[in-house]
Order: C-alpha cells, then sequence, then structure tokens
C-alpha cells in the first residue's frame, strides 16, 4: 500500500502544519478470549492545532475498517476520505478534534498488536509492537516521531487480565458487562507513537522496587503463565541487573528516570530482541528460558536490559526528528549498554563479548554490498527496512567507542548530560549532540563524523616494519587500505600491543602505545629500535573499527599460544584477526580448524566459545576446498568429540561442545553418540541433557534421517510454543523431499505461519550433508523473491531471504544462476527483498575464493 510508505518530504511538510495536542485512544478487548476472534474495537480522539487554517492533512491508520469518523464535529463519509490507510482532512482548523471509531485487525507476526494463545494452557496474551510505523494499526495516529504528544489510553479487557501501558496501571473498574472491566490510565508523559505500548492478557505478575537518590522507581515483571517457574528463576538477576542500570544511567546522565515506572514484559512470538516503549519494555520470552542457557544468552540480556534503558533517555526522553538519526538511537543505545554492564555488573568483560560476536557481525554486513553509511539518509519508510542492521548497532557503538576514545570519556559525558538538559522531551538532529559533545570536549567533530558516519566500509590495519640484525625495528609504519567501491581511508585511534613469549610459553605484554592513524600509511617513529616481539597486536583495547592483519610471526605465535594469553580482550582481537583473514581468503579454512581445536579448551570469554564453534563449522562446511570437506569434517567431528570428552564438567565450553558436536555429527559412531545422549544411555559427567538440548539432539538427528515418530513423541513430551517450534525446524531439517517442500510451504509461501515457527524451519532448512536435496533451492529462492514483501510482510520476509537460502551450495553453478538473476533486472521488486539476493551472492563468491585457498 502505497500510503503506508511515509515519505520524509511529506513527513516535513506535516510536522510544519500541525502540533498534536493529545491523543485518547479507547481499545476494546473483550472479544480476545473468542476462538478465531481477528480483530478488535480502537476508537481515538485526536486533538491538534494547524497552523494553517483551511490547509489539508491526513492521519494514518492501517488494515482497518472504519466505521464513523467525526472531524470538528461534522461527519466524514469514510468511503470518500479513507484509502491507502490515510484519512484525508480537509479544511482544518485553527484547534481541531479528529474522531475515529474503527474495527482493526490482530498480528501474528508482531507488527501492531500481537495476539496470541499459548497451547500450554489455552491462555491469550496480546502485546504492541509500534517500532518504525505500527502504531497506526492499533489507533489513528500522525505516524512520525517529531509529532510528540500526551496520550491517555482506556483498556476494556477480560477483568481477570492484567493490563500494561506506559504510565502507571490503574486499578479495573468493572464493566458494564458481566465479567471485563475497564483500565483508564492516566495521561502519559510527551512521546512519540512509536514508543507507546499496550500488553494486555493473562500475565503473571511480581513486582519489586528500585530505591535511588531520585526517589523510588517501581519495577513491575511480567510473563506468561506458562513461564512462571522461569520467570521466578530468573527474577533476582533480572531485579538486579535492572537495579544496577538505573544506578548507572541516573548518575552517567545526571537526569533522574523521566517515565515514572518501569515494567520488563516477557512476551512470546516476538519479533525483536526488546523494544524501548516508555516505562514498558517488551522483551522477547526467550530470555528468561526454561533450560540452561549458555553464559553467553545471559550476557546478551544483561546488554540488552541496559540497551532498552537507555533509551529512555536516548529516545524516548530525546527523540530524533526523523528515521535518519535511528542509527545514533540504535548505536548509542548499544555503546551505552556495554560500557554500563562492564562499568556496574559482574558482566565486567562485556567489551571482550562484544569484540567476539557482535563486533564480528558488524564487520561482516559492512563488507556486505548492501552496506550504507552509519548514518544513512532515510527518503521514506521503506527504506528504513534496508538500514536497520548490524551497521547500525554493531559498527555503530563501535564508532561511538572510537569517539569516547576521540574526545575523552568525562567531556564526552558532559556532552551528554547537556544534551538531554538542552533537549528533554523534544527531537533533535544528529548535529545537536554534535554540538553539545564540541562544546564539552572543545574538538572539532564535523570531520570525524563525515568520515566515520557518512561513508560505507571498512578499513584494514596492517604492519609495515623491518627488522634490523639485532632484531629491533628498523622502521615501522601501520598501512590502511580500503575496498575499492568504499575508498575512505579515516582517522583512527589505537592501541599498539608488544607481547613476548615468557618462560613457559606465554604471550605476556611488554609494552603498549597508544597512536593516531591516518591515511595510506603512518609512520611511527616511537617503535623504532623497540625489539620485534613474538605477537604484535594492531588495535589492542579495541578502540576503533577496523580489520587487523597478523604479521606471519604473530599468527605462527598466536597458533601455538594464543590459549595462554591471558587478556581475553587481546586474545578477541587475535581471534576476530584469524577469523577475517580466513573470510579475507588470507588465511586457510584447514588452517583456522586447527586454530580453533589447539585453543578453544582454554578460553574463558562466554562469546568466544559461543561463537568460535560456529565459525569453524562454517569454516569447515564453506570454506573449505571440496576436495579437502570430507577428511575436514572428519577431523572437525573427533576433534570437538575429543574436547567434549575433557571439558569440565558442567563447564560452558562442555555446554558449547555438546552443542557443536551435534551440529557436525556424521560418523555412524557420532550418531551412536547423540542417540546415547538422548536415550540416557551415554552420559557425560557434568551434561544435562535438558529440554532445549533434547530438541537439538533431535533436530540433528532428524538431519541425519531419523523419522518422524521421533519428533512427534517429543512434542508430546513437550506441547509448548516452543516445542511446536522446535518440531517445526526438526521436521525441516529432514533430508527428504516431502520434508523440504513442507517446510518451504511454512517458511515461504504461508503468510500465516507465526513469527517464531517460520524462523525455527529457515533455520533448520539448509543443512549440511544434504546438498542433492537442497539443489532445486537455488532456483526456488529467486522465484519466491518476487512478492514475498506482500506475502509475509517485512519481518517475515527478511528473516526468511537472509536464512533460507542453501548457502551450502557454495558453488560455481550457484553463483552463475544468481549472477543471471540478477542481470536479468530487478526493477519493480522490493528493494529489501534484493538486498538479500545480493548478499547472499556475497557470501558464496567469498566461499568460493576462499575454497581456492584453502585448496592451496
Amino acid at each position: 500500500m502505497p500510503g503506508t510508505n511515509l515519505t520524509r518530504e511529506e513527513a516535513t511538510a506535516r510536522a510544519a502544519l500541525i502540533d498534536v495536542t493529545s491523543y485518547t485512544v479507547d481499545l476494546d478487548l473483550t472479544q480476545a478470549e473468542r476462538d478465531g476472534v481477528e480483530t478488535f474495537g480502537s476508537t481515538t480522539t485526536l486533538r491538534f492545532t494547524c497552523r494553517e487554517p483551511g490547509a489539508e492533512t491526513f492521519a494514518d491508520l492501517v488494515d482497518a475498517t472504519i466505521e464513523e469518523i467525526t472531524l470538528n464535529g461534522v461527519a466524514l463519509d469514510p468511503s470518500q476520505v479513507y484509502a491507502d490507510s490515510r484519512i484525508t482532512l480537509a479544511g482544518l482548523e485553527a484547534e481541531n478534534e479528529l474522531v475515529v471509531r474503527a474495527t482493526c485487525a490482530y498480528s501474528h507476526t508482531g507488527e501492531g498488536l500481537h495476539h496470541f494463545v499459548d497451547p500450554a494452557d489455552g491462555r491469550v496474551y496480546l502485546y504492541s509492537q509500534f517500532e518504525v510505523p505500527d502504531a497506526r494499526r492499533v489507533f489513528t495516529t500522525f505516524e512520525q516521531p517529531d509529532l510528540k504528544s500526551v496520550f491517555t489510553f482506556n483498556v476494556t479487557a477480560p477483568a481477570h487480565w492484567k493490563v500494561v501501558s506506559n504510565a502507571a496501571t490503574p486499578e479495573p473498574v468493572p464493566a458494564a458487562e458481566t465479567g471485563f472491566a475497564v483500565w483508564s490510565f492516566p495521561e502519559t508523559k510527551r512521546m512519540s507513537t512509536y514508543i507507546t505500548c499496550v500488553v494486555a492478557g493473562d500475565y503473571y505478575e511480581v513486582q519489586d522496587v528500585y530505591r535511588g537518590k531520585h526517589g523510588d522507581i517501581p519495577l513491575g515483571h511480567y510473563a506468561r503463565q506458562s513461564l512462571k517457574e522461569a520467570l521466578d528463576a530468573h527474577r533476582e538477576e533480572i531485579v538486579l541487573l535492572t537495579q544496577q542500570g538505573f544506578a548507572f544511567f541516573e548518575d552517567a546522565f545526571d537526569s533522574p528516570y523521566p517515565f515514572g515506572k518501569y515494567d520488563q514484559l516477557y512476551v512470546p512470538e516476538y519479533n525483536m530482541g526488546a523494544m524501548e516503549n516508555a516505562g514498558a519494555i517488551t522483551i522477547k520470552d526467550e530470555y528468561i528460558p526454561r533450560s540452561r542457557m549458555a553464559k553467553s544468552i545471559y550476557e546478551f540480556r544483561a546488554s540488552l536490559i541496559h540497551h532498552e534503558m537507555a533509551h529512555m533517555w536516548f529516545g524516548d526522553l530525546v527523540t530524533m526528528k526523523w528515521w535518519n538519526d535511528l542509527w545514533l538511537n540504535e548505536s548509542f543505545a548499544e555503546w551505552a549498554c556495554y560500557h554500563s554492564i562492564a562499568e556496574s555488573t559482574s558482566y565486567t568483560d562485556a567489551w571482550t563479548g562484544f569484540a567476539n560476536a557482535r563486533k564480528q557481525r558488524g564487520y561482516r554486513e559492512d563488507q556486505l554490498p548492501s552496506t550504507h553509511p552509519i548514518a544513512a539518509e532515510i527518503p521514506d519508510l521503506h527504506a528504513i527496512e534496508t538500514n536497520f542492521d548490524m551497521v547500525t548497532y554493531a559498527k555503530g557503538a563501535s564508532v561511538l567507542k572510537q569517539l569516547v576514545a576521540w574526545v575523552g570519556q568525562e567531556p564526552f559525558f558532559e556532552g551528554l548530560r547537556g544534551y538531554f538538559r538542552d533537549h528533554a522531551w523534544g527531537n533533535t538532529v544528529f548535529d545537536d549532540l554534535l554540538d553539545a559533545l564540541e562544546k564539552a570536549s572543545g574538538r572539532e567533530l564535523s570531520g570525524w563524523a563525515q568520515e566515520w558516519l557518512r561513508t560505507a566500509g571498512t578499513n584494514t590495519l596492517a604492519p609495515e616494519f623491518d627488522v634490523a640484525e639485532d632484531g629491533t625495528y628498523g622502521a615501522f609504519a601501520v598501512r590502511q587500505s580500503a575496498p575499492a567501491e568504499h575508498p575512505t581511508l579515516r582517522r583512527h585511534r589505537i592501541g599498539i600491543g608488544l607481547y613476548d613469549l615468557d618462560g613457559e610459553g606465554r604471550p605476556v605484554r611488554r609494552e603498549y602505545v597508544e597512536v593516531d592513524i591516518a591515511g595510506e600509511r603512518t609512520e611511527l617513529p616511537e617503535l623504532v629500535g623497540k625489539r620485534r616481539p613474538d605477537l604484535l597486536l594492531l588495535n589492542d583495547g579495541d578502540l576503533t573499527f577496523a580489520k587487523i592483519r597478523l604479521d606471519e610471526q604473530s599468527l605462527r605465535t598466536a597458533v601455538a599460544s594464543l590459549s595462554r594469553l591471558e587478556d581475553s580482550l587481546a586474545r578477541a582481537l587475535v581471534w576476530g584477526a584469524a577469523w577475517d583473514m580466513t573470510r579475507d581468503a588470507e588465511m586457510s579454512a584447514t588452517e583456522y580448524v586447527e586454530l580453533v581445536l589447539a585453543n578453544f579448551a582454554a578460553e574463558t570469554d562466554a562469546w568466544a566459545i559461543s561463537m568460535l564453534p560456529a565459525f569453524a563449522f562454517q569454516a569447515v562446511n564453506q570454506y573449505s576446498a571440496p576436495e579437502h570437506r570430507a577428511a575436514l569434517r572428519t577431523r572437525w567431528e573427533r576433534g570437538v568429540r575429543e574436547l567434549l570428552g575433557g571439558a569440565e564438567p558442567a563447564s560452558e565450553q562442555q555446554l558449547s561442545l555438546a552443542r557443536a558436536f551435534a551440529g557436525i555429527a556424521h560418523s555412524p559412531e557420532a550418531v551412536a553418540d547423540l542417540r546415547g545422549l538422548l536415550d540416557g544411555t551415554l552420559e557425560i559427567d557434568g551434561l544435562a541433557v535438558d529440554q532445549d538440548l533434547r530438541w537439538l539432539l533431535i533436530n540433528n538427528l532428524a538431519r541425519l534421517g531419523e523419522d518422524e515418530d521421533r519428533i512427534a513423541a517429543e512434542l508430546e513430551r513437550d506441547n509448548t510454543i516452543m516445542g511446536q517450534e522446535k518440531a517445526a525446524g526438526a521436521r525441516a531439517a529432514r533430508p527428504t523431499a516431502e520434508a523440504k517442500a513442507e517446510g518451504w510451504r511454512l517458511a515461504m509461501l504461508d503468510g500465516a505461519t507465526p513469527n517464531e515457527t517460520a524462523l525455527a524451519v529457515v533455520m533448520s532448512f539448509p543443512r549440511i550433508g544434504q546438498e542433492d536435496v537442497l539443489a532445486p533451492y537455488v532456483d526456488r529462492y529467486l522465484e519466491a523473491v518476487p512478492g514475498i514483501w506482500d506475502r509475509l510482510g517485512a519481518h517475515r520476509a527478511q528473516k526468511a531471504l537472509e536464512f533460507i537460502f542453501p548457502r551450502v551450495l557454495a558453488t560455481q553453478e550457484t553463483l552463475d544462476k544468481v549472477d543471471a538473476w540478477l542481470a536479468a533486472g530487478t526493477d519493480g521488486l522490493n528493494p529489501g527483498a534484493v538486498r538479500y539476493v545480493r548478499e547472499a551472492r556475497s557470501d558464496v563468491a567469498r566461499a568460493l575464493a576462499a575454497q581456492q585457498k584453502d585448496a592451496e
């Protein structure tokens, strides 16, 4: 629908014409518990002023059946003024009142007001998700961030429900009809439409409080009833993390929390990790897991809790004027959450985890053909779909970390404090923040912003040196390069570490220097005359966003001694350099796998423990030369099994290795081990085969050809929504034409498939060892691209196109097919859909280059 694609020019014109005085939104959710219900009642009373009486504008309402529209007391014919998701408002007065009574549709894909029935007990749960432009699916709006207002929500719902919104929850008043009640919420603070929120249903609720220097903040925690035990089990840590976050941010920003109360609502089938609704954070309920998860998941939950809390100031209190600066909201919150959990919680090595995981994703996405400047131009809402990614999050946070190093931490925070003081409850552009930081630091930042924020691509930093006869550096420089398509050479503040092996073979940092790098080549006289170290590490401390290269001696030291390097962040940088070199076909897949097998057992960082086996798996199955692949798969399988047998009981390594072993198992002996773990005939000391691990084992046995009976039996044992999702994934993993056809239908063709079910299918669909049965799906993938946005919606389409492409078929034939499809022309296709085709093509081309390196 073209009307849903609001342009920046339209938004600018509307904001110049009107100001919004208030919204009153009445929602009728009384039918939500009826079988098959698909709609709810929505009445909006919208008061606004107009600077040019007699002018015309429009309001937004998507996918609704309108019963009544009244503008300034005059009834309007919906058939005449409502079209293309817009309500035309002509003949405006200086002060206006618009009343729209409509029937709106529940969502099953997360946008708007999501409706969920828990198969565990039949209870109903609703929650809203409005970012970026989906409040207009629930009530009539002026859907743009700079038209802030106050909101009053009145919700009629079953009396036994919990109902939560942005303002404090009132006592419900029984409705005239038996069994229902009305929650009349107080008026909210001034905010944008996309951070308003309504959550309703038979939620389990617990309350706590944070007692801070600015007063008490009530803390609510909510989850569906079938996750009551999980929420209770995790509540203590969640409360502690929340309290630590408030203590840190209120002090760092010198600004009290602005929204009174703070609810965190764990919701099902969520299409994001979390959302910063003012005072009512919605969070994917997988973050209160029912089984043991890797420590990295708990660390990510900590960062997620602090990420959304940072948004209460940066995004909610002070909001971007237009979506051009959405990057700044997310980049800032991403930087702030890692900084805060490193400073205020037990996750003191959070930046190491960031380097091992999030930053690696940022590097990957910044090297795809779809990369873009962090501060990308957003001409309309559709453009957001192709620019809301790890360039926004991970690269953006890395660049802000570089900015903090550039201006100094205290001046940076002083600039933020002034920014919040000057712009509270208003809207800003990036230059407003830049001005505040320049004022506080005394540094000119516009040039920095131009090269870092308005250009795309990743630089590579490599050492260049001569070694004198006495073993010292006779000359030393850092060479900076950039890809031809994004040739910007930037200024970098970097640390350089010189590490020597001690008597026990441990790399120990002898010396550290911090320098500024600019241009193609930077001479560093401060290193001339220094003895060449065993390991030379550029970007030590991880101050900048750039790929680094290890010289030959440093790489040999890393392979032999990385596990003995005590500093976890330094290890992360070496791991990252080795992975970059493998992806760039400068280090062979075989060498990378041996590096992981030789050094993994001593790794302590939770994210490294989670990610390294996944990277090695990719090296084995996509980057290895086809003639080496069978042998390398066997080497990886046996190496992982050996490490698993020697891992400390109940350790992070043990759990990660068990999962990695399930994913690579293919020999008769390994398959027998999977069956033994599942049926209890094989026990590994300390390894609890809980429900989530059981599903992982079943999924991989399905990959290997186990029949449907095992999946059905496990689903009977675990007939929850998570069990249903896992079962769908396991069925899609089976190596039969029939299983793939059904998985394809669910994920790519059926718009009614729930979010998480579809995600489980696409993640399990393209599997190793199934090349023959997957062969037809390169063509089918390309045939499915036209129309997929309309068929599945933006969120489902993105996940499907990203993950279901059969990258295991990384062959020249696959590359040729994609190239032919792109050469035939993409005019008229959704640019977001074409983006994922180009990304898949890039991954295949990269794999082919890596295969050639491995063949050498």
